[in-house]
């Protein structure tokens, strides 16, 4: 299995601090078969909770990629990079070849086709819609994933407010990926939400 191959539910894991919960969670969510997780917490992201769903992820052949931190992506599958969080050749030094890296786009093209020239095995686009996570991140189009679908060759995560009610009309653009945090987490039933998405891309 091509663990580079982002596609479908691609899960972002909210703000928890307890261990035992967030790796529940996770393990649902991909029993509800999320393809891809991402381990994403602002406050703190520890060593032992990436070992943890790394273990969890690879049970199941999903890889796990690491937020913003270089150094924990050691542990884990691979990197995800925002504008702050360094550059894809140093990434790539540090993690060597066979680690997956993500790099958030924002609503910029260029920033996209940019990174595919560095090496970056997918990128990500959004927030597509009002988002509760990141408020005041710059918005992108439905039109700009069209355009970024017809000339990159690298799987497009779309991020940033996406529920079950929107998520078709991004796929229908022909997103690789929809990347989720509270339409999955806060759920009341997770991993029939999860399932709920991954029904979308069928």
């Amino acid at each position: 299995m091509n663990l580079k191959n982002i596609s479908g539910l691609y899960a972002i894991t909210p703000d928890i601090s307890d261990r035992s919960t967030l790796i529940a969670q996770v393990r649902d969510c991909i029993g509800g078969g999320a393809r891809a997780v991402q381990y994403r917490n602002k406050q703190r992201l520890d060593s032992e909770t990436a070992a943890a769903l790394a273990n969890v992820c690879h049970q199941h052949h999903v890889p796990l990629i690491i937020n913003d931190n270089i150094e924990l992506a050691s542990l884990a599958d691979g990197v995800h990079l925002g504008k702050d969080d360094g550059d894809i050749a140093s990434a790539r030094r540090q993690l060597g070849a066979d680690k997956i890296i993500g790099v958030s786009c924002y609503n910029s093209l260029q920033r996209a086709l940019d990174a595919e020239s560095a090496g970056a095995d997918y990128i990500a686009f959004g927030s597509m819609f009002a988002s509760d996570t990141k408020p005041h991140a710059p918005r992108a189009s439905l039109e700009l994933l069209l355009e970024a679908k017809s000339c990159l060759q690298i799987p497009i995560v779309a991020i940033g407010g996406i529920t079950l009610h929107n998520a078709q009309t991004l796929i229908d653009t022909g997103v690789d990926a929809l990347a989720v945090i509270n339409a999955v987490f806060t759920a009341p039933d997770i991993r029939q939400a999860a399932q709920q998405f991954t029904h979308l891309f069928k």
